[in-house]
């Protein structure tokens, strides 16, 4: 895979994760590249490595968010992850189109 491609690829995994997130599957994108691209290239390979990651984390914390709604303060939590995604992943997604690499804050490692 070309360098270009490489950076188009990573950046709409990136991208791919606030859309499909609208419809509560945020993680899918990244997931299918990281499933698809992983052997292609170093670039993209760490991309939607770092994305999947984020996303697993995320989707881990509306999970607490939607426990946490029997409380009250889970409502709270939902939209400031939903905030965190967009915000980060179009951070992420600059990173890439750059060529840059990028490490989501606030993820846990599950895949490495």
């Amino acid at each position: 895979m070309s360098p270009s491609d490489e950076k188009l690829w990573s950046t709409l995994i990136h991208v791919g994760g606030i859309v499909a997130g609208f419809v509560g599957l945020g993680f899918l994108p990244a997931l299918i590249g990281y499933l698809i691209f992983k052997d292609r290239g170093p670039f993209v390979r760490a991309h939607t490595r770092t994305a999947l990651n984020f996303q697993i984390t995320m989707v881990i914390g509306y999970v607490l968010g939607g426990i946490l709604t029997l409380v009250g303060i889970g409502f709270l939590i939902i939209i400031a992850i939903a905030v965190i995604i967009i915000i980060f992943s179009i951070i992420a997604a600059i990173a890439a189109n750059k060529g840059q690499a990028y490490s989501y804050p606030l993820t846990f490692r599950f895949i490495k």
